[in-house]
């Protein structure tokens, strides 16, 4: 594609990602990723950062992951240092599904304890899945830091994290099970049990959890 052409597609690209409909802005990311050109992904990464519809968000992400790692990658990991969380956590997102081996040195400690949820969230997800072998027990010591954080799925997706760890996982949870807090021992007896039966299922694990923390009355220790 010649640059003559590439600087009109761009601009046409940005106006149709800034419609009022959001099925105008829905189509305009789908035929960005049916046709990728490298034009495309400055202004696909930059409406990451804005677009509030779910949905167009996904397609964004889509439309980024079929312009492949070389042209994406490095737009998005700057994106890990913007001020904008929707910017971090949607570039997080997209690095997850794009896999690449780069993105694992950019999930920094701050953004596994970043103090917007969704971003912290995202991060957890995204190590999870690309952490390199040997390296999960130290992952899942900065993890447990953050037992008993946020609501409801903030607390979900961290159990889904040590799960998506495994074993290696195992001595960072157990030890958090003698932490002085309540809510951090009560999410790691949860989060022990999900590891040993992702079937059990969150809402019953914590309230097994709960049950256990109370009748004991004391940090828990390993037997």
């Amino acid at each position: 594609m010649d640059g003559k052409h590439g600087g009109r597609i761009a601009p046409r690209l940005k106006r149709a990602l800034e419609a009022a409909e959001s099925s105008a802005r829905l189509q305009a990311a789908l035929a960005a990723g049916m046709r990728p050109a490298p034009e495309y992904v400055e202004v696909l990464v930059e409406r990451c950062g804005t677009e509030p519809d779910f949905y167009v968000r996904d397609m964004l992400t889509w439309a980024l992951t079929q312009h492949g790692g070389e042209a994406a990658v490095g737009p998005l990991l700057a994106e890990l240092e913007s001020e904008n969380p929707q910017a971090r956590s949607q570039a997080l997102h997209t690095l997850s599904k794009i896999g690449d081996p780069r993105v694992w040195p950019a999930i920094t400690e701050d953004l596994l304890r970043d103090e917007d949820d969704e971003v912290a969230r995202t991060a957890w997800r995204t190590a999870a899945g690309l952490v390199p072998e040997g390296r999960e027990a130290g992952l899942a010591e900065t993890l447990s830091t953050q037992f008993d954080r946020g609501d409801r799925e903030v607390r979900l997706s961290l159990s889904r994290a040590f799960v998506a760890l495994g074993p290696a996982a195992a001595p960072a949870v157990e030890r958090a099970k003698a932490a002085p807090g309540e809510g951090v021992r009560t999410h790691a007896v949860a989060t022990e049990r999900l590891m040993l039966d992702p079937d059990e299922g969150f809402d019953a694990a914590i309230a097994e959890a709960e049950r256990i923390v109370t009748l004991l009355g004391a940090p828990l220790t390993g037997e």
